[in-house]
């Protein structure tokens, strides 16, 4: 039967192969067509940006915006709608043309310049430029893998630049490398090299993205959170954004209208400036895939900042709000490009008419571990490393999903030794972290450094581990990796861990669909990456 598209990008991709029919996610052909040709005509205007840098041209801000935003909106589960993905198509081509224009550049491009002016040939178009168009499996397999790369690296780049920051650096390679991926000279190893080139400015966006948070809110800090509800209508914030967040509790402060987070956003409870806002009610929920259910017995209005939504119900569409790269079909989406003003009088007077949150579990649970806060226990942590009482960290971050087989990590969780202590960041958590696995001498055995974007602060860490026991290399740290991956932002965090020295990395549930046979096994003879067994015998090859 003949493929009407393809799509490999994410974990749960069809049989671990490729969606041919229709998305995991819920992402259509037309969709994926789509997105296809808008990451083709952002290649083409990256060449042009590239072309321009090495004259010595500033490229205009908004220009970069465009090209991260673009690659945003491709990620996993964050824009499903056909019109904005069409409209973003059409921008881009008619900015490449200006910017030819305007500069006078004479320039010959693969891409750039490249115009449609119909719905129709975009469609045409869009079938022949997307991943299969490579034919060689490896050139295809390292081309995906650093788009991929690039797109989590865009994502974060983007938080950034809502809080004021931003890297001339990180958008010349961002764009100069998504030029390079329409180079059909680059070999193997020259990608293989510009891959993990890809993860050193996975580092650097990181890095970049820690100040701007912790410059606007403070350094995170040990923080009870409260699960359970209060009696008042809620408004539930889920995605990454904390300058949405941040303009959501100014405008709903003295309402009488709370605000939870769901899954990503958990974190915004560990920086200081948040915590004066007394309606910031707590967390409601989980992971992103429980949003069905958790969305529906929340009652009231759900906002989404980024990716990670799952097609809604009828049921509660029409309380589902997006804004920036998110979007679905139907939903209210709520304007503001980076760095804007928000409005959100309709989401609160929405709210005001909503009945309170159901009551869906009580408790409380405990983060904010990122790196400031765990160098600061640094005297007390090296103490239980030498005592004997911590023998072994195991890095248990990235994301969740919906796929039965993800219990592994519940599983692999509950079965670690009780001296070892759990380093997480990103949904995973979610997996273990109301077990109550309780403590080694006061310090927790889960401690989380918040959302994806913080396992930078887990690299921090072991950095810092390794300058205090002096050890020649990171992997001489008493640390186990067991990383869970999902989508995109995920590949730049694991080709910023190879960047870093990391060996010896275990990904799953399975490994991704995008490494030929050819590449995964350059990476398992390079770096030792492995996927994961079975919790018994993964227990005893960690720890034997």
């Amino acid at each position: 039967m003949e493929n009407k598209m393809f799509c490999y990008q994410c974990q749960e991709t069809a049989g671990c192969k490729g969606c041919t029919m229709s998305g995991v996610c819920g992402k259509k052909p037309l969709t994926a067509k789509l997105q296809d040709m808008l990451i083709y005509v952002t290649k083409g205007i990256s060449e042009i940006t590239t072309a321009l840098r090495n004259k010595n041209k500033i490229v205009p801000p908004y220009i970069n915006r465009i090209i991260s935003e673009n690659l945003f909106v491709t990620i996993t589960n964050a824009n499903f709608d056909d019109e904005v993905i069409k409209s973003r198509i059409y921008d881009t081509m008619k900015e490449s043309a200006k910017l030819i224009e305007n500069y006078n550049i004479t320039d010959t491009f693969k891409v750039g310049g490249y115009i449609c002016s119909s719905d129709d040939e975009i469609i045409e178009k869009a079938e022949k430029v997307g991943v299969i168009s490579t034919e060689n499996e490896d050139i295809r397999s390292l081309r995906e893998m650093i788009v991929y790369g690039l797109k989590g690296m865009a994502a974060y780049l983007k938080h950034a630049n809502a809080l004021g920051k931003d890297s001339e650096d990180i958008n010349a390679f961002l764009q100069s490398t998504l030029a390079k991926t329409l180079d059909d000279t680059l070999t193997v190893g020259e990608l293989t090299a510009l891959a993990l080139e890809t993860g050193k400015y996975g580092v650097d966006v990181m890095a970049l993205l820690d100040s701007a948070n912790t410059e606007a809110y403070g350094n995170p800090e040990i923080t009870k959170v409260n699960i359970g509800v209060r009696n008042n209508p809620a408004i539930l914030i889920s995605g990454h954004d904390l300058k949405d967040l941040e303009m959501l509790l100014e405008q709903t402060e003295g309402t009488g209208v709370d605000v939870y987070t769901h899954s990503e956003m958990l974190p915004a409870h560990y920086y200081p400036k948040f915590k004066k806002y007394s309606h910031f009610a707590g967390n409601y929920g989980n992971a992103w895939w429980k949003q069905k259910e958790e969305f529906l017995s929340f009652n009231g209005p759900i906002f989404l900042t980024t990716n990670c939504l799952v097609p809604p119900l009828d049921s509660y569409k029409d309380r589902v709000y997006t804004t920036g790269a998110v979007g679905f079909t139907g939903c209210k989406h709520i304007a503001g490009k980076t760095g804007e003003h928000k409005d959100f009088s309709e989401i609160i007077e929405h709210a005001k008419k909503c009945p309170p949150p159901t009551e869906i579990e009580t408790g409380e649970i405990i983060g904010g571990f990122a790196h400031n806060q765990v160098l600061a226990l640094a005297d007390k942590i090296v103490e239980a490393v030498k005592s004997g009482a911590i023998k072994k960290f195991v890095v248990m971050a990235g994301c969740d999903g919906r796929s039965k087989s993800r219990d592994y990590y519940t599983e692999f969780a509950k079965a670690l030794p009780k001296d070892t202590v759990i380093l997480t960041a990103g949904c995973a958590k979610y997996k273990y972290n109301k077990l109550d696995l309780g403590d080694i001498g006061g310090i927790p055995r889960v401690l989380d450094a918040g959302q994806c974007n913080d396992s930078y602060s887990l690299a921090v860490i072991a950095m810092k581990l390794k300058e205090v026991f002096g050890l020649e290399d990171i992997n001489d740290l008493p640390i186990i990796y067991n990383i869970a991956w999902y989508e995109q932002k995920a590949v730049i965090i694991l080709l910023a861990l190879l960047h870093l020295g990391v060996k010896n990395i275990h990904l799953g549930p399975t490994l991704p669909a995008f490494l030929s046979p050819n590449v995964a096994d350059v990476l398992v003879k390079n770096f030792g990456i492995a996927g994961i067994t079975n919790v018994e015998d993964d227990i005893k090859m960690f720890f034997e």
